[in-house]
């Protein structure tokens, strides 16, 4: 069958495609028919038969049929006769149309000349002009007498024919039509009769208020149903309707209209209303003013009904849910000349005419209708970027009102703000560019998720808000230019975000952070299929091959890049040089997409005299003292916001940070900055404040790398000056205090920082020493000893912090700066026992004094209790809400979403207990690794019911890993591993903390698994240290291994292995040491990861290459690395596609890998099940699969069998079974299917009839799962059949599981038959799949199913006239499972009754027939 061309086709398939065509012969659906040219005087065949006499002209088109075909769909039609058309409702528009319409083959099928041999030829008469006479206006009304206002052609007309003077025409406007009026109409010039004149005011007043029609006949009453006089009786009633309103007097016409009204559905009131102006627009405006008598008719109204509301009939009327979506409005009368709000002028050209239809936009708006109706409105925003109620009635003054499709209703929707940025207007684009960032700000803190559907942030971005952005930044004009800054600003910058990062700096490595990547998206390229790795394109060519748009929609940050936005924002900066807002606005944009990645980082570094520009303007080294506290320009001046930009952009990479401090003279900025106090910067107080803060910040971060140290020896008395007025801050209340808070920590960071760079000092030395001429990293400008004399200094503050507890008005303040004195401490002691000049029994006696002076007061003060008790509720692992994804998230523009940490307890808030646990169980950390004494005394910490509570909460816990959860959840991780490794060491020298053992391990194993990108050496540590020790495993030595065999025992089959659970159990625990050993060596391609991550997380700054982690691209270890060892040994020698295996021997220590991977996961299953639980149970299936994958003969290995066994049995628990689902597929599977294809390959070449294996097989065939499984057993298949041959007893799953429900599958259930039949199914060969075909036929054939009633007689009959007794006997007394007999299923002694009838009727026989012909 020949396929459509697709748009991707080149040119050599359409012509392979044409080939295929003309070879295979068929007829084309076009024909290119030739027509003969008259003009080369080429004749057609019909020429010939056309007959000679007749001379007259006929043109035939070609093509249109001789009858005319109805026209679907028709084209649009416009009719001013339109409205005075009764419509209905049951009426098909079709059909309508197909009645009416006139197809072009009635007036083009034939043309043919008239005739005009009988008509006289006559000559123009002679005149005297040359051209004809042009008449006037002026003179043509004169003469031609006929009023109203026509046109000059009109008056002629009406001049030659008297009969349409006369008001004959139907669109005369002074003329009305007889059945308007009853039996009278108006000429113009004669004077109305007295009953006249009370028809028409009569008339008026049933216009107004009555519900039935008067204009133009009857308005209800259709005539449908009343014969084909239909018509005649129609009008016949309506004149009867109209003689008795007529003899009727008008008061009480108008009672009965009231009992009318009372009567009636409002809505069916309204509806003929409806219709009935619908109906008289027709009839003109001017025929009210008409008189009888030249004089204007009196209009009489008749008073408004009880009960009823004027404005409800100017608003839409409530339809139900199941009706139209919006009620039919009520049309107004046009608008007249007195409702115009400026009167038209006699001088005024061209408007001596009025056009309703074009003055309606001068109309007053109508009040918003309530509208009830299932289907989305358009959103709509006021210029603060809220969100406007549909029903909110607004004033006009506010500017929300225009002429879109809805002026009724205020403000602006998406699509008009789009319009309105690319008007002439500058102060429109403006308008609308600010709308829009409103817009964008209010959608980043999800303001619109409760009251929108969707996300208004994807959108803008689908409806190519980037692209009008970025044109709007290339306006002339700069108050455009300044908007379009202000929206991209509030598209890409989160002031949430960027706050709780500048909160989080100063925690224990808080300057790391993840880059704001997109989560990658691996795409096909069908180009490089088939080539050779050296020959594919790299990422940054597929890259410079996509367009802008396609760029953009994966990664905003980098469309912008490619679309040239660095080179845009230098410009602004350099020659517009905007306002103050527009100038943060730039840095706040440029901050941002220098946490992007290290490569953005480099581009803006990169982007010609951008960082000059902002260095020499915005970061100067002098300055002129501003002469307001908010100056009118930035520029000369200090900005904290572009000091904050150079400390981002130092974050991403020791390089950057180079580069910034040397090239572009960052270090002389930092001394300028840092050598004055703030107060002496002459800036306003608290940008000063910020400033200097930002400089120390930026130095923190450079110290990390071991870089600009020797300023730490030109700036010391300046440090210690303000380390020595920390505990004084110049503020006592405010935002000030918030911001020297902000500097002081900054400033422990920075000490923090260079601590740890002097203590690498020493072995970067004697590395340098020991190079012998080799490429080594030089040592850093400061020593051990330039920072220990801060140690003093830093106590005496430390134990004023804790003294300072106990005063209220200092405990808020003292709370958020302990963090910082305790890691600083950690990190002095953690450097100083790696350092030469290291006294052990002087240090032990600091920690001593420590100890009892600092840290016992601070553990057992009832401030630290009490944030302790709120662990579990700043949790971010506890509390699902706080991990889970933001609802207003862009997959091409991420961001922390800590808009949410407002109306949530936030780990970053003020009362956060997190940063000083952290702090706090780090320096415990390091005083009892240096102090082993001191261990047990700290029990109390670990003891307490907070911290018990907390952990037992974090058990089972699932927390989901994105952007926005993963910046907390990393410094969570680092107080469970800090909690874990003091209880590591707390559990042998302490029984009450040993009681909750395998609490600590159950928390360790869920932790290794959530580690994220970057804490690759905690997951290092883990495992050497926590994970398989046996001490956390007290199952082991309190009779567990006991206690699962005698749990076993219950279960017990032929199937167990004979050593049993317990003994394997305890097997397994002899063998930690050497399981341990396995995952680490196969954890080894982790090895520079976790170097990496070793030397962040120990302070070994001279060896840091970047303070951005990993990409984060989830957990570093996946949730089933338990199953590593035997993935692993698949994918190296797993089963080909073609079902045999790619290599004939297993590597060295293959069996001992797969053998300790097996006891790890016995030991897990058994009393670790929490461990697993993240992994489901198709996957551990799939996994345990690879047992049997990987080699030929492994599975019958005696532990491996032995192992494999005991996991087998613990998948096919009842409530394991039940949760196992094999339609869901496995992880990097793309089905199960495919992997039991596999399987079931493996099985037909290598079991050897392998019992285990044999019950791997069986366990997919039970008939809950999928059908196709078993189809690929009997169809592709069926030879295993032959070796299948697991007992009855030996099966460990019910056997009910396989034969109920009744199988519904008819290719299967002949499958069946045939391999009964043919023998390939045999009792004996495969007892388990014999019962399982023979209950299934025998209750298929025997069922009341009756759409498949053929083939159950066919197959019933075929078993009758089976040759095989038994089996005949079987199929035909069958009757229910039973597991443990001898057959596997009981039979009947004879054919019961009902099966028998059912047998006579199909071959005939006598009915109580046992079975035997």
């Amino acid at each position: 069958m020949l396929r459509r061309p697709k748009p991707t086709d080149s040119e050599s398939d359409l012509l392979r495609e044409q080939e295929r065509f003309l070879a295979s012969g068929g007829q084309s659906a076009v024909n290119v028919v030739r027509r003969p040219d008259k003009r080369r005087g080429e004749k057609t065949g019909d020429d010939s038969e056309e007959p000679q006499e007749n001379q007259r002209d006929v043109v035939t088109i070609a093509g249109l049929p001789d009858e005319i075909p109805s026209l679907t769909p028709a084209p649009p039609k416009k009719s001013r006769f339109k409205k005075e058309r009764v419509r209905f409702e049951n009426e098909d528009p079709e059909e309508l149309l197909d009645r009416h319409d006139t197809h072009i083959s009635a007036v083009l099928s034939r043309i043919v000349e008239r005739d005009t041999s009988a008509i006289p030829v006559s000559f123009p008469a002679f005149t005297s002009t040359a051209f004809p006479k042009v008449l006037h206006r002026s003179t043509a009304e004169k003469q031609v007498g006929v009023p109203g206002k026509k046109s000059i052609f009109a008056h002629q007309i009406a001049a030659r024919n008297p009969k349409l003077g006369r008001g004959d025409s139907k669109n005369d406007p002074k003329v009305s039509s007889p059945q308007a009026f009853g039996s009278s109409y108006v000429v113009p010039g004669r004077p109305c009769l007295s009953n006249e004149c009370l028809n028409y005011n009569l008339s008026v007043c049933m216009f107004s208020f009555s519900v039935i029609g008067f204009v133009d006949g009857s308005t209800l009453v259709s005539g449908q149903g009343l014969g084909p006089d239909s018509a005649v009786e129609t009008l016949r009633i309506h004149q009867e309707n109209q003689a008795r309103l007529q003899g009727m007097p008008q008061s009480e016409i108008l009672e009965e209209q009231q009992k009318l009204l009372a009567q009636l559905d409002p809505r069916l009131v309204d509806f003929v209303r409806s219709r009935k102006t619908q109906k008289t627009l027709s009839v003109p405006s001017t025929l009210e003013g008409e008189t009888c008598s030249g004089q204007p008719v009196t209009e009489t109204k008749a008073p408004e009904p009880h009960g009823t509301d004027p404005k409800l009939h100017s608003q839409e009327v409530t339809m139900d849910a199941d009706e139209e979506d919006e009620a039919e409005s009520v049309i107004q009368p046009p608008i007249t000349e007195m409702e115009l709000p400026v009167k038209p002028q006699k001088e005024w050209l061209r408007m001596d005419k009025l056009e309703p239809e074009k003055l309606e936009w001068t109309r007053d708006l109508p009040a918003p209708r309530q509208r009830s109706t299932k289907k989305s409105m358009q959103a709509r925003f006021d210029f603060s970027g809220a969100v406007i109620h549909p029903t909110e009635d607004l004033p006009t003054h506010l500017g929300l009102h225009h002429h879109g499709e809805e002026p009724e209703l205020a403000g602006y929707s998406l699509q008009e703000l789009f319009l309105l940025s690319r008007s002439q207007l500058t102060q429109q684009r403006s308008l609308a560019l600010n709308t829009l960032a409103h817009i964008l700000s209010k959608a980043h803190v999800g303001e619109y998720s409760s009251s929108l559907k969707g996300n208004v942030l994807t959108s803008l971005l689908d409806a190519g808000l980037l692209f009008l952005l970025r044109f709007a930044l290339d306006d002339s004009v700069e108050g455009v230019m300044s908007a379009a800054v202000h929206a991209l600003r509030a598209l890409l910058v989160s002031p949430d975000d960027e706050e709780c990062l500048d909160n989080m700096f100063p925690w224990l490595l808080g300057m790391a952070a993840f880059p704001l990547l997109p989560s990658a998206q691996d795409e096909e390229d069908e180009d490089d299929e088939g080539l050779d790795e050296s020959m594919k394109e790299t990422a940054k060519e597929k890259e410079g091959r996509k367009s802008d748009h396609d760029v953009a929609r994966l990664d905003v940050v980098k469309g912008l890049l490619k679309m040239q936005l660095l080179q845009r924002l230098r410009y602004i900066l350099e020659v517009v040089r905007p306002a103050p807002h527009v100038v943060v606005d730039v840095l706040e944009i440029l901050i941002r997409i220098a946490r992007h990645s290290t490569s953005a980082a480099t581009q803006i570094l990169d982007c010609p005299r951008l960082m000059e520009t902002v260095m020499s303007e915005f970061v100067p080294c002098s300055w002129t003292p501003p002469t307001s506290p908010a100056p009118l320009s930035l520029y000369g001046l200090p900005v904290s916001t572009a000091v904050k930009l150079l400390r981002v952009l130092a974050s991403a990479g020791r390089h950057v940070c180079a580069r910034i401090l040397n090239s572009l003279g960052g270090r002389e900025r930092l001394s300028r900055l840092l050598a004055a106090e703030p107060s002496e910067l002459l800036l306003e107080t608290g940008e000063a404040v910020r400033c200097s803060t930002e400089a120390l910040r930026l130095w923190a971060v450079a110290a990390s790398y071991g870089q600009a140290c020797d300023l730490y020896t030109d700036l010391y008395s300046v440090l210690v000056k303000a380390l020595q007025a920390a505990h004084k801050p110049s503020a006592p209340s405010g935002p000030l205090l918030v911001l020297e808070l902000h500097r002081v920590k900054a400033l422990l960071v920075l000490l923090t920082q260079v601590t740890h760079t002097a203590g690498c000092h020493q072995e970067l030395q004697s590395g340098l020493l020991n190079s012998q001429g080799t490429e080594s990293l030089p040592p850093p400008p400061v020593t051990w000893s330039h920072v220990t004399g801060l140690q003093a200094t830093l106590i005496g503050l430390l134990k004023g912090c804790v003294r300072a507890l106990d005063d209220p008005g200092q405990r808020t303040s003292t709370l958020a700066l302990l963090p910082s004195y305790l890691f600083y401490m950690g990190a002095f002691y953690s450097q100083l026992s790696m350092q030469s000049s290291f006294r052990p029994v002087q240090c032990l006696l600091e920690l001593e004094s420590l100890s009892s002076e600092v840290l016992f007061p601070l553990i057992s003060h009832q401030a630290i209790r009490s944030m302790g008790e709120s662990l579990r509720s700043y949790s971010v692992i506890c509390n699902p809400v706080l991990s889970a994804p933001a609802l207003e998230v862009i997959p091409s523009l991420p961001g922390l979403g800590c808009f949410r940490l407002k109306t949530n307890p936030s780990l970053v808030g003020p009362g956060s207990p997190l940063p000083l646990y952290t702090a706090l169980f780090y320096l415990l950390d390091i005083l009892t690794t240096i102090h082993r004494g001191l261990t047990k005394k700290f029990s109390s910490v670990v003891l307490s019911g907070s911290v018990l509570a907390y952990l037992q909460s974090c058990v089972g816990a699932m927390p989901s890993v994105s952007q926005a959860s993963a910046w907390l959840l990393r410094h969570e991780h680092l107080l469970l591993y800090l909690l874990l490794r003091l209880a590591h060491r707390l559990v042998p020298v302490d029984s009450n903390v040993a009681k909750h053992a395998s609490l600590f391990h159950q928390v360790a194993l869920a932790l290794l698994s959530w580690l994220l990108p970057g804490s690759e050496y905690l997951a290092h540590q883990l495992l050497s240290t926590i994970i398989f020790n046996h001490e956390l495993l007290p199952e082991g030595g309190s009779g567990g291994p006991e206690a699962a065999m005698l749990a076993e025992l219950k279960l017990q089959e032929k199937s167990t292995p004979p050593s049993g659970l317990g003994p394997l159990l305890r097997d397994s625990l002899a063998h930690l040491p050497s399981i341990r050993g396995c995952y680490l060596t196969l954890l080894a391609h982790l090895e520079p990861a976790v170097l990496s991550s070793r030397d962040r997380h120990l302070g070994r700054n001279p060896w840091l290459s970047s303070q951005f982690l990993p990409e984060l691209s989830g957990p570093s270890l996946p949730s089933d690395w338990p199953f590593l060892p035997l993935i692993s040994l698949y994918d190296r020698t797993g089963v080909s596609e073609g079902g045999g295996l790619q290599a004939h021997s297993l590597p060295s220590g293959s069996l001992q890998s797969v053998t300790h991977c097996l006891q790890w996961l016995l030991l897990l299953e058994s009393w670790r099940e929490e461990a697993l639980k993240p992994v489901p149970p198709v996957a551990k299936l799939a996994r345990l699969a690879c047992v049997f994958l990987c080699s030929s003969d492994l599975f019958l290995e005696r532990p491996v069998q032995e192992l494999t066994w005991a996991l087998f049995r613990g998948l096919i628990r009842p409530v394991s079974l039940q949760a196992l689902n094999l339609g869901t597929p496995p992880p990097g599977l793309a089905s199960f299917h495919d992997l039991y294809s596999a399987l079931l390959a493996q099985y037909e070449a290598v079991s050897f009839g392998d019992t285990l294996f044999g019950c791997f097989v069986l366990l997919p065939l039970q008939r809950r799962y999928s059908a196709a499984m078993r189809l690929a057993v009997f169809g592709e298949h069926v030879g295993i059949l032959r070796s299948l041959g697991v007992s009855l007893e030996q099966l460990a799953i019910p056997l009910e599981n396989f034969t109920s429900p009744t199988e519904d599958s008819l290719p299967l259930l002949r499958l069946y038959f045939r391999a009964l039949v043919t023998g390939a199914l045999r009792r004996s060969w495969c007892p388990v799949l014999y019962v399982v075909a023979v209950a299934h036929l025998s209750a298929f054939m025997f069922s009341q199913d009756e759409e498949v009633e053929a083939t159950r007689r066919s197959l019933l009959r075929k078993t009758y006239y089976l040759t095989d007794e038994v089996l005949r006997s079987h199929l035909l007394l069958y009757c229910l499972p039973e597991q443990h007999s001898q057959l596997g299923f009981s039979t009947y002694e004879q054919l019961p009754p009902i099966r028998a009838r059912r047998l006579h009727s199909v071959v005939g026989t006598k009915e109580g027939s046992d079975g035997d012909r």
